[in-house]
């Protein structure tokens, strides 16, 4: 079997070989490639203890951001332009984390009666959010 590799200088070198020996540099040259992309690849898990002091920010220190949020005065005027009912609906879906089915059940309607109108809820508070 007949090999070629580039030597140190750059200059392609031709060799006969035995058969195992071919087939172990080609797998070796193979394996060499195949861990050469893996280990360009980004990372797609990082450890959090790679995180620096300065990073802290993205993590939860305990408070409830929705909660701070909906107490931001736009949205506070925000929720002024919508319905009782609208705002009655955007508390309990997103501050108490009620579900459509749960809210269904304790107003006796059909679900999606409820899902529609917490959606048109949601737009009508996008819409005078912008």
């Amino acid at each position: 079997m007949k090999i070629s590799y580039q030597d140190a200088d750059g200059k392609v070198v031709e060799l006969e070989v035995s058969e195992e020996v071919g087939t172990f540099y080609l797998e070796s040259v193979k394996a060499e490639k195949s861990n050469d992309r893996r280990n360009s690849r980004p990372d797609r898990h990082t450890q959090l203890s790679t995180f620096t002091h300065e990073d802290a920010r993205f993590f939860s220190d305990g408070t409830d951001l929705l909660a701070d949020l909906i107490c931001n005065e736009v949205v506070i005027g925000a929720m002024s332009q919508l319905t009782e009912r609208q705002q009655y609906l955007i508390r309990k879906c997103f501050l108490e984390g009620w579900s459509y089915t749960d809210l269904a059940a304790l107003e006796g309607k059909d679900e999606s009666a409820i899902r529609h109108a917490v959606n048109r809820a949601i737009a009508r508070l996008k819409k005078s959010l912008l």
